[in-house]
């Protein structure tokens, strides 16, 4: 049996389970109303509990780099989403400040491999113009799950009254996902008994960049890939674009309950608006990436053109947003906040691929991830602190970081294409 088109099967799956894991993650931050009365939790507590997860998933993102380069992306997800799955059904059992963070500690490591691991699967599956394109796909999947977890979340309680009872249906998804998974992934392309010879050759040959005569297959170990400066690149960027993702999915309830008084359900009916921007952007950036690429312009020169674009809608809308008047244009500038961050993201997330192949790219992709969660730590502490009369000073920050993140490519990243071994320099 031959399957058309696998390739946009298996990054559909990645995409599915992106949307399962913003369920499960934002579970917690929509049902914390509830969630703080009934065990007398606190503002400091959940900023403790929201770090616990963040320091966990930032080690979690080399761990499961490591993992995926090791046992391959098939088993990498299949690991990754059993723990979290059942990680989010623990919460169910917390009693206190305690079982909480060990829960979400338990969480924040194992859903950190879905995006090593999404990197990988897309260095292996898709041709490097495709490639931008194909991350859209997966990083609309975070922005479909930001839509969908909160009207999902706040119907689910209106139905079981409990939350308790929600984190153990949301937990359930991930489980049910790896019935597909395991049927459709049943390998890499070059093996892949589904994969026509006329893809299979589309997709092998593809993963050459035009730009240089490099065969791409650099793939150096993890001392030698922080011994280059374009790794910092990818590192710095990654460092500073992923808190300003972060300030919207960690801390948007919160703004919407202390800013306009919302609760549960008001929550669930403005909280989903921004990541419609963020679907958009996902896949603008992906599309605009392969269209340039398309029309002769340079792996390097498409990179860095997209990621300032972005860049710059997001500073803008940044800035605004310090001025929202109500609700609903706060949320509205979210949304075009959030689409200039997956315009960008998209693009940084393929240059591990870009630089390296093999059993380098999960590892690249899993030390940016690191780096850009301890990024996220430092805003959640921060966050309490310039947020007590107004959540202006954190959109100011956001706007800084936008800049950051533009600079740290454009400076560091240098000519964007595969890297030779420093002793062929």
């Amino acid at each position: 049996m031959k399957l058309k088109g696998l390739r946009w099967y298996i990054v559909s799956l990645v995409a599915v389970a992106t949307v399962i894991n913003y369920i499960d993650r934002g579970a917690l931050g929509f049902l914390w109303p509830e969630i703080s009365k009934d065990l007398g939790l606190t503002k400091a507590d959940y900023a403790i509990i929201l770090n616990v997860f963040t320091f966990a998933y930032a080690f979690g993102q080399t761990l499961f780099g490591r993992i995926f380069d090791w046992i391959g992306t098939r088993l990498g997800f299949v690991v990754s989403i059993v723990v979290w799955s059942f990680a989010t059904m623990l919460h169910a059992f917390a009693v206190g400040l305690t079982t909480f963070a060990i829960f979400r500690g338990l969480l924040g490591v194992s859903e950190a491999g879905n995006w090593p691991g999404a990197t990988k699967a897309n260095a292996e599956w898709f041709p490097i113009k495709e490639r931008a394109l194909a991350q859209g796909i997966f990083n609309s999947g975070a922005a479909i799950g930001g839509i969908v977890s909160g009207p999902i979340i706040a119907y689910l309680f209106f139905v079981l009254e409990s939350w308790q009872a929600v984190f153990i249906i949301v937990g359930i998804l991930g489980l049910l996902w790896l019935i597909p998974w395991l049927v459709v992934c049943k390998s890499s392309p070059d093996g892949h008994p589904w994969l026509g010879e006329k893809e299979r050759e589309y997709i092998l040959t593809g993963q050459k960049n035009t730009d240089t005569n490099s065969e791409a297959d650099y793939a150096p170990n993890s001392r030698e890939i922080l011994t280059r400066k374009e790794s910092w690149g990818v590192i710095m960027a990654s460092f500073f674009l992923d808190p300003i993702w972060w300030l919207f999915v960690g801390w948007l309830p919160l703004y919407l309950a202390e800013t306009y008084g919302f609760g549960v359900v008001e929550i669930g009916q403005y909280a989903w608006v921004p990541y419609v921007g963020a679907m958009l952007g996902a896949w603008f950036g992906g599309l605009l990436a392969q269209n340039r690429i398309g029309a002769g312009w340079t792996v390097n020169k498409t990179r860095k053109f997209i990621i300032g674009l972005g860049g710059l809608i997001m500073l803008i809308s940044l800035l605004i947003t310090v001025k929202a008047s109500s609700p609903l244009m706060a949320v509205l500038l979210m949304a075009a906040i959030l689409f200039g961050f997956q315009t960008v993201v998209g693009n940084i997330q393929t240059l591990p691929s870009d630089f390296y192949s093999g059993k380098s790219v999960a590892t690249l992709a899993g030390f940016a991830g690191t780096a850009a969660k301890l990024a996220v730590v430092g805003l959640n502490f921060l966050i309490p602190i310039i947020t007590i009369d107004s959540y202006a000073p954190a959109f100011v920050v956001g706007a800084a970081l936008a800049i950051l993140t533009v600079l740290s490519v454009w400076i560091l990243c240098g000519h964007i294409q595969p890297l030779k071994p420093i002793s062929d320099k």
